[in-house]
């Protein structure tokens, strides 16, 4: 081997070295962005979300959970549900992120104007997803391949205040695969509340 082709291969092998370094550098920086707020969070926060004396039957009250750009709602229904909490067993929330495409659906009284059964529930107005409230978000219309997540509820019945404490599958529409049963996909992606 001439000199000149030691020179270029100890150039060669100097530039790599270098490169290697910066991508090195890069690495805990790009990870600690991707995770949230530098640390991967593996439970769920308690967070008050209303007083039950404050709820009025059939009136949602909106709260972002467990991220705060995940919309939920939070409803007194006018019947039992299942999973319900309170009193009388109908308080639930659940994810407002349809699991079709993930548009915002709204809260209804009653499904039957858009072919569903006469349930409280939500109806997604991009492509007609009905989901029952009384039967854990089941699917009872639509395209949505599976429910939304049902949010878990905790009541303190010495102050009546409820707090969310986690989330039921499937995981939330864009967090991990479809409809998965692994809901620490749901703390992945931004600020936890």
């Amino acid at each position: 081997m001439s000199v000149d082709e030691e020179k270029r291969n100890f150039l060669k092998g100097m530039i790599a070295l270098g490169a290697l370094i910066v991508v090195g550098g890069l690495a805990k920086p790009i990870l600690d962005y991707a995770t949230v707020s530098g640390e991967v969070v593996t439970t769920f926060p308690k967070v008050k979300v209303a007083n039950i004396s404050q709820l009025e039957v059939n009136q949602p009250v909106i709260f972002n959970y467990p991220l705060s750009n995940e919309p939920n709602f939070l409803v007194m229904l006018s019947q039992p549900a299942e999973y319900g909490i309170g009193p009388q067993k109908n308080v639930v929330a659940f994810s407002a992120i349809c699991e079709h495409y993930g548009c915002i659906y709204h809260f209804r009284t009653s499904l039957a104007p858009y072919g569903g059964p006469d349930v409280p529930g939500g109806h997604c107005p991009c492509h007609g997803s009905l989901y029952n409230f009384l039967e854990d978000a089941k699917v009872v219309g639509g395209p949505a391949p599976c429910p939304v997540p049902r949010v878990i509820l905790e009541l303190d019945s010495s102050t009546g205040d409820i707090y969310a404490v986690g989330m039921e599958p499937p995981t939330i529409y864009s967090h991990g695969p479809s409809c998965s049963s692994d809901v620490s996909y749901d703390l992945q992606g931004g600020s936890v509340v």
